[in-house]
């Protein structure tokens, strides 16, 4: 682009180009989409789309006999495919298990179709053209959502559209720093923070107009926040990383040659990471899952002004904490690195981890005093949180950061969309082991994920070595 602004001229804000603000609000307005949509998702389903059922599930959290799901009350295409899936898959016990089956299945394949977009990014199409095409195909999901019979199909076009966004917005943020530049896992922190603000914001909006207007209301709020992000994409184009045009990019990977011994074992120290990573998002993921339940059912909630806090409140705390630690850690890190005391990138994740489990400690404690079926304060859940924050902050953005230090070139958004990938696992994961929330003393349970975290911190710090070795100097 004629009118490009290299990073070191444009005006720095917080120590950062203004490119990395302009990728911060592009990925706020496109998290604010989709959590606003997976904020409905569920209960669209339970409540609306499976309406025949509804009310008899609305009655109570616990039918008897369980509330079947035998028709397809709005026809919507591709219902009779959904009922050749085995029962592991899509579940059509209760409309409950339907939604869950159903969310389940969506929220993992979100994170599968990245690393083939990445591939699609790196070959052939490159990442800006990849960012606009996954932001429509997203754009019109959203809308399409407003017709029941197009439901699938709406889902289809989400899952598809994030797999071309997700990895290449990521991956260039890094394009702005130099490498070596102790500056850039300071931005994907900044970034990240992107990604909470809009998950935060989202439950404040897309929700309340979801209940007060309709369902669609709430999902249309979706698709236009993120057509606001790609007007702030499109406007401050002159601001990112220039990319090589395909020709170009062609001619500069036949040059290179194959992928050297040296960048096969980058590839394979990312993917030893990526495997430990999934056991950090399994216990992670658990925020939203058994820590929900834990809030529903043994919290009790305050009363302010008359108000009574809902409980799925909870969820947004954590992206609260997020924009809020974010900075500060950017700031600590940054003292740490001008006294030569700053950990490695692995480091910081094996930090992440450990931080990660010890933060179930609490919850542990918590249901020890608070006994099997009684109710404690707000305190438990909201304290552990805040530690698993702070252990979320050194492991998630400083990975995606890594990911962009020391892939090959060429196929950066595909590792990026590996990256990405191991949450598609994780989850998966995460939904294994809520299953022995039932079947354990809830301090048992809360033990095993401080156990399971821990563990792979420890694991991280035992690679460190060989995986210093393979990654190089910008890894560490």
């Amino acid at each position: 682009m004629s009118d490009h602004i290299p990073p070191e001229k444009q005006p720095q804000f917080f120590g950062h180009p203004v490119g990395l603000y302009i990728l911060f609000f592009t990925e706020m307005w496109e998290r604010f989409s989709y959590y606003g949509m997976r904020g409905l998702l569920k209960a669209y389903m339970v409540y609306y789309l499976c309406s025949t059922f509804s009310a008899k599930l609305y009655q109570s959290d616990f039918p008897d006999p369980p509330a079947e799901v035998p028709s397809n009350p709005f026809h919507f295409l591709g219902y009779d495919f959904l009922h050749m899936l085995p029962n592991w898959v899509v579940s059509f016990t209760s409309v409950q298990d339907f939604g869950s089956s159903m969310y389940g299945g969506y929220t993992a394949l979100v994170y599968a179709t990245p690393f083939f977009g990445g591939i699609i990014a790196d070959r052939w199409i490159g990442q800006r053209r990849s960012v606009y095409i996954g932001g429509i195909v997203m754009a019109i999901g959203h809308f399409v959502m407003a017709s029941e019979q197009m439901f699938l199909v709406a889902l289809g076009l989400l899952i598809i559209g994030n797999g071309f966004f997700k990895p290449n917005i990521s991956t260039q943020v890094g394009d702005l720093y130099p490498p070596g530049d102790s500056r850039r896992d300071g931005a994907f922190t900044i970034f990240y923070m992107g990604i909470n603000l809009g998950a935060f914001l989202c439950n404040l909006v897309c929700g309340t107009l979801a209940a007060v207007y309709g369902w669609h209301y709430g999902f249309g709020a979706a698709g236009i926040g993120l057509c606001v992000g790609l007007v702030m994409y499109a406007f401050g184009g002159r601001y990112l990383a220039p990319e090589k045009p395909r020709a170009e990019k062609a001619a500069s990977n036949a040059a290179a040659g194959a992928l050297t011994q040296q960048d096969w074992l980058k590839v394979a120290a990312l993917c030893a990471l990526c495997v430990l990573n999934i056991s950090f998002w399994a216990v992670y993921e658990q925020q939203g899952n058994t820590m929900q339940t834990w809030a529903d059912t043994q919290t009790n909630w305050p009363v302010i002004l008359g108000f009574q806090i809902p409980p799925n409140w909870f969820q947004s705390f954590n992206p609260f904490m997020i924009f809020t630690l974010a900075p500060l850690l950017d700031m600590f890190w940054r003292w740490q690195n001008q006294r030569g005391t700053e950990p490695s990138s692995v480091g910081k994740m094996a930090i992440g981890s450990t931080v990660l489990g010890l933060s179930f400690v609490v919850m542990a404690l918590g249901a020890y005093l608070v006994g099997e079926d009684g109710r404690g304060s707000v305190f438990w859940p909201f304290f552990c949180t805040l530690v698993l924050t702070i252990g979320e902050l050194y492991l998630s953005p400083i990975g995606l950061s890594l990911v962009t230090k020391v892939s090959p070139p060429r196929i950066v958004s595909m590792m990026m969309g590996m990256w990405l990938a191991s949450s598609f696992l994780g989850n998966f994961l995460s939904g294994f082991i809520g299953t022995f929330y039932d079947d354990m003393t809830k301090t048992q349970f809360f033990l095993m994920l401080c156990a399971i975290g821990v563990g792979t911190g420890a694991a991280m710090w035992a690679f460190n070595k060989p995986l210093k070795k393979a990654l190089g100097e910008h890894g560490v």
